[in-house]
């Protein structure tokens, strides 16, 4: 929703739409905000933090023993590596860069179908809150790494390790069971991942900033992100790499390519490629290189297979998971026609 109702806005701004078409879609809008509203409040009311301006994915599970990491479901980026101890300290960094998007989509919106005395909150001052680049990067960057991260209560040292229990008539059970040999402490979680890379996403980062020149090293380091076929989800040098967060739960978004993620990369790359600014031909050498390599393994994966994938493998490139998989995988399409949100 975040993507997809600001390029109908903008459709309709730039004419690219017919005015029956631009009629009917204003029709639509008018109608749906009221829902677009109370799904707006909702995310900006049950997912907020401490700090004015800073959001964490709630649900998480404080008590868990046998998970590595507490799972984040509510994010869709299921066992990427949050703090190890959840507590309502924490600031997720994605969550903050989608309800700037929200913020932004509810305010074009309101502006497009009531030009003037629009009703509701008032969503250009929580964008402005959000789009505010010292005051993220006083939450979330860490000079050090040139990387941003998520910030919260947690420990690099936490392990499975297995441990046997009797049960009944001397029978023994071995499970794996979380141990934590350190006592966590609040501060940046570091991990560089896709998280990490949510203000390029989108596009907090003023084209001329030496901010921006880090987010473009990482993203092309080999030895982190970069892969022949795509962003792999979790870095090389992190931790949680490719590490199975309970017996049964193999990594999912700890190394694996996704499509949808690569995608609105894709898209920042392509933007600030065309924004003046010392760094435009960086981004530039690295959107088509990158471009080239995803549609070149999709489409091998798919001669070989017949099939989309769910997502990539990061070493060899191949499919995984569902396959037909015809929702984010189906990108690829735009991707080589090179249609791209605007935000």
């Amino acid at each position: 929703m975040n993507l997809s109702l600001p390029d109908l806005v903008n459709g309709i701004k730039k004419n690219k739409f017919t005015a029956s078409e631009s009629s009917e879609i204003i029709s639509f809008l008018q109608q749906a905000f009221v829902r677009l509203e109370a799904w707006f409040q909702w995310f900006n009311t049950t997912q907020l933090g401490k700090d004015v301006g800073s959001y964490y994915w709630h649900g998480r599970d404080n008590l868990t023993i046998h998970e590595l990491n507490p799972k984040t479901l509510s994010s869709g980026l299921d066992d990427y590596p949050r703090a190890s101890h959840p507590t309502e300290d924490e600031r997720h960094l994605d969550l903050r860069c989608w309800m700037l998007l929200a913020a932004d989509c509810m305010n074009s919106v309101a502006e497009l179908i009531w030009k003037e005395n629009k009703p509701g909150k008032d969503y250009a001052s929580t964008s402005n809150l959000l789009s505010d680049f010292d005051t993220l990067n006083q939450m979330h960057f860490d000079h050090a790494s040139g990387a941003y991260f998520d910030f919260g209560n947690h420990t690099e040292k936490v392990r499975l390790s297995w441990k046997e229990n009797m049960i009944g008539n001397n029978y023994v059970n071995r499970e794996l069971v979380r141990e934590v040999l350190e006592r966590p402490e609040l501060k940046l979680v570091p991990h560089v991942g896709y998280v990490s890379l949510f203000p390029f996403i989108t596009r907090i980062i003023p084209s001329e900033s030496w901010i921006l020149e880090k987010q473009l090293d990482l993203i092309s380091n080999r030895s982190i992100l970069w892969t022949n076929y795509g962003l792999r989800s979790l870095a090389k040098t992190s931790s949680m790499y490719m590490k199975r967060n309970t017996e049964h739960d193999a990594p999912y978004w700890r190394g694996p390519i996704w499509m949808n993620m690569n995608y609105m990369i894709l898209s920042s790359l392509r933007h600030y490629s065309l924004e003046n600014g010392p760094y435009r031909d960086k981004a530039r050498a690295i959107y088509e290189e990158l471009r080239d390599n995803l549609i070149r393994n999709v489409v091998q994966n798919y001669h070989q297979t017949g099939f989309l994938w769910e997502q990539y493998d990061q070493k060899q490139g191949k499919g995984k998971g569902a396959r037909v998989f015809t929702g984010w995988t189906s990108l690829v399409l735009l991707i080589m026609a090179e249609a791209y949100n605007e935000m």
